[in-house]
């Protein structure tokens, strides 16, 4: 099984991002993980369904991070985290990719694997396991060894924008175990599509997201932090 379970925005400013995040999405108050001090960062995660949308911001000069917004001319989709059973396994093959690792941890309730974004392309993609399968340490201490009852609304999919989709498309499905058609991972519960940059930065350049209503003012997506939030309403019964 290999899940979308958490998807990142960087931000120059953490509250402005987070704060619109909340009220577009009518999530709940955000777990604010104080272990991304570690990076340089301060943090928002905010809990939608079962996954997590997850807004990062510098707080010192020289993280990676902060350069990855110089580079990408602001604000936008930085990570892309996914839950797998099998974690070895992608381990295993992003090494024989070539992915540089470049954090990992092993805990006794959750796993990651941070790879390279220029190995992977188009954003940093971290291979995580939890322990149980379906909780996640990363959304706050409800989520630690346990699994939480979930907030209203889905985490559907990403678009993951780069300058050649189909080999990154490839690159990522080769990594993950999943196969790629015609630009697009299908996951359980979820899907990655890969789209052409045409010029701009590459990144992560949409999610897609179940809600139990409308964004404010009736519209089907929204920009934040250099992402367009596309929402789709859940079916009603």
């Amino acid at each position: 099984m290999v899940r979308l379970r958490q998807a990142v925005i960087a931000a120059a400013e953490l509250e402005p991002v987070a704060e619109q995040l909340q009220a577009a999405l009518g999530l709940g108050d955000p777990f604010r993980d104080p272990g991304v001090g570690e990076f340089g960062l301060t943090n928002a995660v905010f809990a939608i369904g079962d996954c997590f949308i997850e807004v990062i911001s510098p707080s010192r000069p020289g993280t990676a991070a902060g350069r990855w917004i110089e580079r990408h001319g602001g604000d936008g989709g930085y990570m892309v985290i996914f839950d797998l059973q099998d974690l070895q396994g992608a381990r295993d093959r992003a090494a024989g990719l070539g992915a540089r690792v470049v954090w990992q941890i092993d805990l006794p309730d959750i796993s990651g694997t941070h790879l390279h974004p220029a190995d992977m392309r188009g954003a940093i993609v971290s291979l995580d396991r939890s322990n149980p399968y379906g909780s996640w340490r990363w959304g706050g201490p409800q989520w630690t060894s346990q699994i939480a009852p979930a907030a209203p609304g889905r985490l559907m999919g990403i678009t993951v924008a780069v300058d050649d989709p189909e080999s990154v498309a490839s690159r990522w499905g080769e990594a993950l175990g999943v196969p790629a058609g015609a630009g697009a991972l299908e996951l359980d519960g979820g899907e990655i599509t890969f789209a052409a940059a045409d010029g701009a930065a590459e990144g992560i350049s949409e999610f897609s997201v179940e809600l139990p209503g409308p964004l404010p003012g009736g519209a089907d997506s929204a920009l934040i932090g250099g992402v367009r939030i596309r929402a789709a309403q859940a079916p009603s019964g």
